[in-house]
């Protein structure tokens, strides 16, 4: 089985070329299932419905989300609705929505999808993530051995420290949230996928799909400067996993980034 899942979808561009490459790539790659982080994918903040209804049309079999997942009201009634819609499992409890969700093909499940968010440097007040997926881990290995996690958060030694937790317990770790790229993808001695940061879908000539001018004006200023996604040309990040449906132990990482010419 070859997992393809996409980094952050930052706005327009993000969509963009998302919808430009996402089934060539799916085809040329011979992806079985594709996941799309999307809680950037909505003016750079928050996700809609009808961008939902999009990423699923194009061929997405789940969404994860991340910190930005209530930016867009509607969502909070969406998502009970809609489960291939993920937010991070270790929200508290009566939070709206499902921290995992498991694919299925002619009624049988082939994998589980699960999202969790970290602490170190979050604002927000989550419960422990370590624990979280842990428990639901356990669950889902009762279902199938295959398991993708999307662990969102700003650490890197706290992604790294989630990839050796998890080692041999799940297929893939994959960082999401930087929206930088990072090349340390491996196969971790238990047979897990990881990679710190699998990038951006977005603005390239941009500070995390952030138009550069406003983005040097607050840091210069310190001034509260209103941010706006960049526009011009854009960059698709993702990364693709081979894993072997019988075990859920992964047998190849690859990491893909492209980049449009300038419009």
């Amino acid at each position: 089985m070859r997992i393809l899942f996409f980094g952050d979808v930052v706005g327009r561009p993000g969509r963009d070329i998302l919808k430009e490459r996402m089934h060539a790539l799916r085809k040329s790659l011979g992806a079985d299932l594709v996941i799309i982080n999307g809680e950037n994918a909505a003016a750079g903040a928050g996700i809609t419905a009808q961008i939902c209804r999009e990423f699923f049309d194009w061929g997405a079999d789940a969404i994860t989300l991340g910190n930005h997942s209530w930016d867009k009201r509607e969502i909070a009634t969406y998502i009970d609705e809609e489960p291939r819609l993920i937010r991070p499992i270790n929200y508290p409890p009566g939070t709206p929505g499902y921290g995992s969700y498991v694919v299925k093909r002619n009624g049988q499940p082939v994998a589980a999808v699960v999202q969790a968010h970290g602490r170190v440097f979050s604002s927000l007040l989550l419960d422990d993530p370590f624990r979280g997926l842990e428990e639901v881990v356990q669950q889902l290995r009762k279902i199938t051995p295959v398991i993708f996690v999307d662990f969102h958060g700003e650490a890197t030694s706290e992604k790294v420290a989630m990839g050796w937790f998890l080692d041999g317990k799940v297929s893939a770790v994959v960082g999401t949230h930087t929206h930088v790229q990072t090349a340390d993808d491996v196969i971790l001695p238990g047979g897990t996928a990881y990679l710190t940061d699998v990038g951006m879908c977005g603005p390239w000539v941009s500070v995390i799909g952030t138009d550069v001018g406003l983005v040097l004006e607050r840091f210069v200023t310190q001034m509260p400067v209103r941010l706006e996604v960049a526009g011009g040309p854009a960059i698709l990040c993702a990364v693709a996993i081979d894993v072997d449906p019988a075990t859920g132990r992964a047998t190849a990482i690859q990491r893909i980034l492209e980049r449009t010419l300038e419009k």
